[in-house]
């Protein structure tokens, strides 16, 4: 066993306290992700880890892109049959994790998926690049496929078939909207005694905030 037990570093850069909470939450995402954004070390600030419950009871995690967000909740897009997409048709919670480890930050989220409307799905396909477009057509994502050839051979058909006119966006392809009701912003501290402060939304609709012990 490869032992790791030095690998360590001292978190120092900043600190969450009190006076610096915003009472919205996503008031409080938009300023950690702005610092992100013009963090040239952060090669894709809006990249999120999205956790889904399997049918087995594992949770499966991937990386995604988030594309939208706003009081009502954070927006991806992807093919409905992928095992995200069918582990949230099992299990509509999803936890949504950001870090920016050079600013010794990270943001976890616990959420009620929902998916956008067709027309918001429509309108961000494409948006997209035709060849993502193409892409999304030619992928039967999370499924099992004999070689990559067979991936090359649909790309070749596909782009043949929409060649000269718009790619339709696939039915099973499109938007999750999540929506937060408990949104957890960390701070690493010297002495692993990390700032955690946790927004809970409660039964009227506001936002409460707790502060964790790390």
């Amino acid at each position: 066993m490869e032992n790791l037990h030095d690998r360590r570093k001292v978190y120092e850069k900043a600190e969450l306290l009190e006076s610096q909470i915003e009472q919205s939450p996503f008031e409080m995402f938009k300023i950690w992700l702005k610092a992100a954004e013009e963090d040239t070390s952060v090669v894709e600030a809006n990249a999120m880890d999205v956790s889904t419950v399997d049918e087995d009871g594992c949770p499966r995690t991937r990386i995604v892109l988030l594309k939208e967000y706003s009081e009502e909740g954070f927006v991806f897009f992807t093919n409905y049959n992928s095992y995200k997409g069918t582990a949230i048709a099992h299990n509509p919670k999803a936890c949504l994790h950001f870090f920016w480890s050079t600013l010794e930050r990270q943001v976890t989220i616990k959420a009620e998926m929902i998916k956008t409307s067709a027309q918001d799905s429509d309108t961000y396909f494409h948006s997209r690049p035709r060849g993502s477009q193409i892409g999304a057509v030619v992928s039967p994502q999370s499924s099992v496929i004999p070689d990559r050839s067979f991936l090359e051979e649909k790309l070749t058909e596909t782009e043949k078939f929409f060649e000269n006119k718009e790619v339709e966006r696939p039915a099973h392809w499109g938007g999750y909207i999540a929506k937060p009701y408990e949104i957890e912003f960390w701070q690493g501290r010297p002495n692993r005694l990390h700032d955690r402060i946790v927004y809970t939304k409660t039964e009227d609709g506001s936002w409460k905030t707790d502060r964790l012990a790390p």
